[in-house]
């Protein structure tokens, strides 16, 4: 084999693999350095080691598999997304995501399919298939955009609840409709056609809901140990998916995605982590068949996408997408502005790309040969929406008014002397900042002063609904109970990223009989005080001050007037906040304000001008 790979100029399969790994995974790191699109930047590597430079051919290097992994990858895939689908979520939701859900997909549905037929000049098999999985506006891809452009809340939790609810409803619907046009191919007659329909709709739920109900119940009942759940739940997964196919040919997806959704409204104590690791496996699987699909694109398929393709994306983005909203949306209190917004922001993720990468081979197959353009079609919406809303979002935000804070803010969980203090000092440099606490007494002195403040838990659903999480980038969890803060700032780490989540130090964390492990909690601030060390420290008249340094007055000089001072964070015009680790020093020495916990001293007269 390895010989047939050196003179043919193939890729062995393991290398191969290696490759698409590395790859998917160095573009998505590439991409979080960067602050730019991971779509864009798979994309570009797919092509470059496909068509451009002919490296990697995946019917050559990887030959029959690759049809079973891209069909395994997408089942898991459309699995995650039944798993986000919360019934109590959706009710809980604003009025203008349930209108755009239950009104907004099957029109979005069918307008995506009338574009596709008269403009892009599709059948109407394809159009149908593909337009079904339009609906998605990319969970995976929405996110960094609204973190980036960092919109108000209502707007925000429109376009984010959007994505995660018709992720799973248009992978149903694709499905269905895929479901339909193989049957009608096969089928000699539209009874049998129909008894083919109804058999595999009831195959895949029926078994989609027993499986499900299984896991559920297995867990529940602790069955299954807890280092088994993963893989209990992967093996029932793949079970499921190859026993559906078996009855009939693709509806495994349609049952894997219902089992999604039923574990999804199981309320199991565990689901967290099960999704947790499951998004982990979907972000791998998700960069593989990108750049498999990427790769395996020939410049004869490229060379299809002429003028109808491109009018074809202009009125998706242009009509379709703003027509969608803006028909939902009526009768709605929201400001015509708000509807705008969220009408002009549609992009499309690598779920589209990989579920119609895998129904356009399948179509193919069943002799629909139009629907080889799916791929390309799919590509170049993708790459149109992520590039055209990274750049716009945020110009277009501030021309309506609906821009939140350019800076992100901090949350202070805890509420405190000391964080109303910090809180008020950030604020000042219009820093978003919000108190969080479930305690109502210990609020009224934030709320007196101005300081924004959320009366509840930070992880309850309410939180989750009611605080405009995107205005803030750091967490500081400095409540007086040490186990709440550690499980605080474990729980967000995943959000807001490790580094931007703070907790006290642990009141007997030197203790090897009580120190946690480094999976847990978050990185210390406040000097390395202790709750109480930190409330002595502001009973005793030490208060939170902020200091100008400059090449005239650097951070020694600083340090050599303050020498009892106790860092806390640094703030840049250009580079915004940064939260100061225990033991950690501001990376520029001048140009920046720090802020610090510092004794109130007895002659002011020695603070130089810039300090206050």
């Amino acid at each position: 084999m390895a010989i047939d790979a050196a003179t043919t100029g193939a890729l062995a399969p393991v290398m191969s693999f290696a490759l698409v790994g590395a790859l998917g995974v160095g573009a998505q790191w590439l991409a979080w350095r960067l602050r730019l699109p991971a779509i864009v930047l798979m994309l570009v590597a797919g092509l470059m080691i496909g068509p451009v430079t002919g490296l990697f051919d995946p019917g050559r290097d990887i030959g029959p598999l690759m049809g079973p992994l891209i069909s395994i990858a997408v089942a898991v895939i459309l699995f995650e997304g039944g798993m986000t689908l919360s019934v109590q979520s959706l009710r809980g939701a604003a009025e203008g995501v349930r209108r755009l859900v239950f009104v907004g997909a099957p029109l979005g549905w069918l307008l995506s399919a009338l574009a596709l037929h008269y403009v892009a000049g599709l059948g109407w098999a394809s159009s149908a298939v593909f337009g079904g999985i339009m609906i998605v506006t990319g969970p995976t891809v929405i996110a960094p955009l609204l973190r980036q452009a960092r919109l108000r809340r209502r707007p925000a939790q429109l376009l984010q609840w959007e994505a995660i609810v018709n992720d799973p409803i248009g992978a149903l619907a694709a499905v269905l409709a895929f479901e339909v046009v193989l049957v009608l191919q096969a089928a000699e007659s539209a009874g049998d056609a129909v008894l083919d329909i109804a058999r595999g709709l009831v195959v895949a739920s029926v078994l989609g809901v027993a499986s499900g109900w299984a896991i559920a119940e297995s867990f529940r009942r602790a069955w299954v140990p807890e280092y088994m759940k993963v893989p209990v739940l992967f093996t029932l997964l793949l079970g499921v998916f190859a026993v559906s196919d078996t009855v009939l040919h693709e509806s495994g997806l349609l049952a894997v995605t219902v089992m999604g959704i039923w574990i999804a409204n199981a309320d199991l104590p565990s689901y967290t982590e099960l999704r947790r690791f499951k998004e982990h496996a979907t972000i791998l699987l998700v960069s593989g068949v990108f750049i498999l699909l990427a790769a395996n694109m020939k410049f004869d398929t490229l060379a299809l996408l002429n003028w109808q393709a491109a009018a074809f994306v202009a009125v998706v983005i242009l009509i379709v997408r703003p027509l969608t909203v803006l028909i939902s949306l009526l009768g709605t209190k929201l400001p015509m502005r708000e509807r705008l917004l969220v009408g002009l922001t549609g992009p499309r993720g690598v779920v589209l790309v990989a579920v119609a990468g895998l129904f356009a081979e399948r179509l193919v197959a069943e002799g629909i040969e139009d629907a080889a353009l799916l791929t390309p079609l799919a590509f170049a919406l993708v790459a149109a929406t992520v590039v055209l809303h990274g750049f716009s979002l945020r110009p277009m935000a501030r021309a309506f008014g609906l821009a939140g804070a350019a800076i992100p803010g901090v949350i202070f969980v805890g509420g405190s002397r000391f964080a109303m203090a910090f809180a008020k000092a950030l604020q000042e440099r219009d820093v978003p900042v919000l108190i969080a606490d479930s305690n109502r007494a210990r609020l009224r002195s934030a709320r007196e002063a101005g300081v924004p403040v959320f009366f509840g838990d930070i992880l309850s659903e309410a939180a989750e609904h009611g605080v405009e999480i995107m205005s803030y980038g750091q967490v500081m969890a400095i409540s007086d109970n040490d186990a709440y803060n550690t499980l605080v700032a474990t729980d967000l780490a995943p959000e807001f990223g490790r580094e931007n989540v703070f907790q006290l130090k642990r009141a007997k964390q030197d203790s090897k009989r009580h120190a946690l492990p480094a999976t847990l909690g978050g990185r210390i601030t406040a000097g390395g005080l202790t709750y109480y060390e930190l409330a002595t420290k502001m009973s005793d008249g030490w208060s939170v001050r902020s200091t100008d340094l400059t090449e005239e007055f650097t951070l020694e000089d600083w340090a050599a007037h303050n020498p009892e001072a106790i860092l806390l964070a640094s703030y840049d015009e250009s580079a915004g906040l940064t939260l100061i680790e225990h033991e950690q020093t501001p990376k520029k020495l001048s140009g920046v304000r720090v802020l610090a916990l510092a004794p109130q001293k007895p002659d002011q007269t020695e603070v130089p001008q810039t300090e206050r």
